[in-house]
């Protein structure tokens, strides 16, 4: 029988996936929701608990009092600043022992694994081991195909995006007609589009690449997409969506290719070179 798993859950669909794929397995779950992060609807009908993102010591008593064994991390967590955090005991200790880390998202994110696993003793356990049905084979999910115009965007969104990664600034670029239009960093990939959008004004084109980083803790923040993502891309007018094939989660592939269709975007799994 798998050990109990918290989710420590931000915003966004993928902790439901989580959540919908314990259950249908018969697995017991609880749910770490916190405040002003996790979606209400989240934990609407699961056991869980809400904590402040700074009360480390609480969390912590939350997930031993639940019986949690493995933790899983899963939706995007909008980083406060330290006023706003309010530390408490436990996690000023974290942050002291964390350092410069703290100064770069996966830095951050793999001392938090680190100190959950060596000093806590829980498992922390990757969202894609748990949704492999969520994972993006190579190839279109729908219908229409990148033209080699969009190609060559990609091939170089590919290269941007890796190189941005490597500076741990995000997974995401939108590329038109050879021209970088924006890259992703604090607000997000949703924000980006919106940004190039409205940076491009009328003209249409152009594609949206999200990969992981090269240094990616895999354990923490998958690129993702799903239904709002091409929802966006069809708005600000772009040709389409790539992702890393075998690294990149798809929510509700199906919905997601069939919404692209009706756009007349292309959705397509890539191949990134390590």
């Amino acid at each position: 029988m798998s050990p109990k798993l918290g989710i420590l859950a931000g915003g966004g669909a993928l902790p439901l996936r989580l959540i919908a794929a314990c259950r249908a397995v018969g697995r017991d779950v609880f749910v770490l929701a916190f405040d002003g992060q996790t979606d209400r609807a989240t934990v609407a009908d699961v056991p869980h608990a809400w904590v402040r993102l700074g009360a480390a010591g609480r969390a912590i008593e939350l997930l031993r009092a639940a019986g949690v064994e493995e933790l899983v991390m899963a939706g995007g967590i909008r980083r406060p600043s330290l006023a706003m955090l309010r530390p408490d005991q436990r996690a000023a200790r974290f942050l002291a022992k964390a350092g410069g880390r703290l100064f770069s998202d996966d830095g951050l994110l793999k001392a938090i694994i680190d100190i959950l696993e060596r000093e806590e003793g829980f498992r922390v356990v990757e969202a894609r081991s748990l949704l492999t049905s969520l994972t993006v084979g190579r190839g279109p999910l729908g219908q229409r195909r990148p033209s080699p115009e969009d190609e060559r965007d990609i091939a170089w969104g590919v290269e941007v995006a890796r190189q941005l990664g490597r500076l741990d600034i995000g997974q995401a670029v939108v590329v038109c007609d050879g021209i970088v239009l924006g890259v992703e960093a604090a607000e997000g990939t949703d924000a980006l589009i919106e940004r190039c959008r409205a940076l491009r004004g009328a003209k249409s084109g152009g594609v949206l690449v999200k990969v992981l980083k090269p240094q990616q803790e895999h354990r923490a923040d998958p690129p993702t997409i799903g239904l709002e993502t091409v929802r966006r891309a069809a708005i600000a007018g772009l040709h389409g969506i790539a992702v890393e094939a075998g690294g990149a989660l798809v929510i509700d592939a199906e919905a997601v290719a069939q919404a692209a269709d009706a756009a007349g975007l292309f959705v397509v799994g890539i191949g990134v070179d390590n």
